[in-house]
């Protein structure tokens, strides 16, 4: 029984082998050394420029497009856009008790439509208007009405003037098949410098 010595490397293969491990520790050292404390952050940051910059130019589009938006406003106030589209009362509460005037008016008209509609309650809503342009008047309506009926009530508040913002639509089945809707009406006062 003899025993067999290991094999020895030829000369190319032991080149090939030491240059394959300097090649492993070479990417090793990439890796350690400069890859995660070097690259990957600058990498990053070169994410967030870009980043940047598409958020810039979208900015930069819309300042651009400043000056046209403040002529077509212009030219829709001179043609009178804005007649009517503001509640024409000066003062909140006043602006109250005709917003609630309205939707009477409006829900009366639907009143023999189908099942009918009534309104059954009608409060104004308290509003802190904080630094916007525009001050906001608020009323807040039970409607109990049948499907249809609602629905045209519902489109008249959106599409007469002045203008009136419908928020807060809370929907419940009553047990005679109507419908309970539960809503806050809105529209704007006219600016103290508007004409």
């Amino acid at each position: 029984m003899h025993s067999s010595s290991p094999r020895r490397l030829t000369r190319v293969q032991s080149r090939i082998a030491a240059v394959l491990l300097a090649l492993v520790a070479l990417a090793i050292a990439y890796f350690l050394l400069l890859h995660w404390w070097f690259v990957a952050p600058l990498l990053s940051v070169d994410g967030q420029m870009h980043d940047l910059q598409q958020i810039h130019a979208k900015y930069a589009a819309a300042i651009a497009e400043q000056p046209l938006l403040a002529k077509r406003v212009a030219r829709l106030e001179r043609g009178g856009a804005t007649v009517g589209a503001f509640l024409s009362a000066a003062d909140p509460s006043t602006a109250s008790a005709n917003l609630i005037q309205r939707a009477t008016d409006v829900v009366a008209a639907h009143a023999n439509d189908g099942a009918g509609c009534s309104m059954p309650s009608k409060m104004p809503i308290e509003q802190d208007n904080g630094n916007e342009p525009f001050r906001r008047v608020s009323v807040s309506i039970t409607l109990d009405c049948g499907m249809q009926p609602l629905a045209a009530v519902l489109h008249d508040f959106d599409r007469g003037l002045p203008y009136l913002f419908v928020d807060n639509l809370t929907l419940v089945r009553s047990p005679s098949g109507r419908v309970q809707a539960q809503l806050s009406l809105s529209g704007y006062l006219r600016p103290a410098s508007s004409p």
